[in-house]
């Protein structure tokens, strides 16, 4: 029973918290992967070229600073537009969902995952980050729902208290 009580308070916390187990990035780490690109487009393969862009849109969407989360989104829109292969698909689609997760964008999230799990079906990151995506658009329903009915019990409330006037 113990345990029930636990399971419980630890979830209204996370409901009331909006913890996510997404990880974040510093600036510096993004710096670093900034100058990895650029060192690997002044010549070395087009592989090493791709996995340092990967690293640099991981790192920007991973970011706190909304404007980095911003420039990852774009680039990892543009790079879904090459042919890939599926993994490399999946860790695209995946990356462009954590994105719009950060950016608040739940519904565009939750269909890349979707397709992530499409591709991969028992992933754990996507599979993490989908039930991450659904508890905050639920939680973001509890909120929304609690706004209504306190807005629709001010306005009764000023309904009746202007009809008892009279």
């Amino acid at each position: 029973m113990e345990q029930f009580f636990n399971k419980f308070f630890d979830s209204v916390s996370n409901l009331f918290s909006g913890s996510d187990e997404i990880p974040w990035c510093d600036r510096d780490v993004i710096h670093g992967c900034e100058k990895e690109v650029a060192e690997a487009n002044k010549g070395d393969s087009d592989e090493h070229k791709s996995e340092s862009i990967m690293r640099l849109s991981w790192a920007l969407v991973h970011s706190r600073q909304p404007e980095d989360v911003q420039r990852g989104i774009a680039m990892l829109e543009a790079s879904l537009a090459n042919g890939s292969s599926p993994l490399h698909q999946r860790e695209k689609l995946y990356l462009l969902a954590v994105g719009y997760f950060r950016t608040g964008e739940y519904s565009n999230c939750r269909h890349l995952v979707k397709q992530c799990l499409e591709i991969a079906p028992d992933w754990r990151q996507a599979l993490t980050l989908k039930k991450t995506v659904e508890d905050k658009i639920a939680k973001d329903g509890f909120v929304g729902i609690g706004i209504t009915a306190s807005a629709v019990g001010l306005i009764a409330g000023g309904i009746v208290a202007a009809l008892v006037r009279r």
